[in-house]
């Protein structure tokens, strides 16, 4: 799947539908406050942490949807929502099913 273009004025998601699309991430991914999607990757070490961030630029680039990311030694934190709805939408689930791929073992 692909994110879609997002325009003010949607609604974010709520109740059953946004507890079974965080349910189908698995994974360690939380919704919190029903706002925002977060998720902490451990790494061995910074230059892999920053690597897999520079992954998760390419494909938030590709997918024209950009999620915050906090960068430490051996950590990226992953926050995403959708500003233009001040919440979650199908969009932040898409993207974080591919930060999801990005983070298994042999991705690239």
């Amino acid at each position: 799947m692909q994110c879609g273009p997002c325009h003010g004025g949607g609604v974010p998601l709520r109740g059953l539908a946004l507890r079974r699309l965080v349910k189908g991430l698995g994974r360690d991914w939380k919704a919190v406050k029903d706002h925002h999607l977060e998720k902490e990757f451990e790494f061995k070490d910074f230059k892999s942490a920053l690597a897999f961030t520079n992954r998760v630029g390419e494909v938030a680039e590709e997918q024209g949807h950009h999620p915050d990311i906090h960068l430490a030694w051996g950590r990226a934190r992953v926050v995403l929502w959708t500003h233009a709805v001040e919440g979650l939408t199908q969009n932040d689930f898409i993207l974080a099913s591919k930060i999801e791929g990005l983070s298994r073992p042999g991705s690239s």
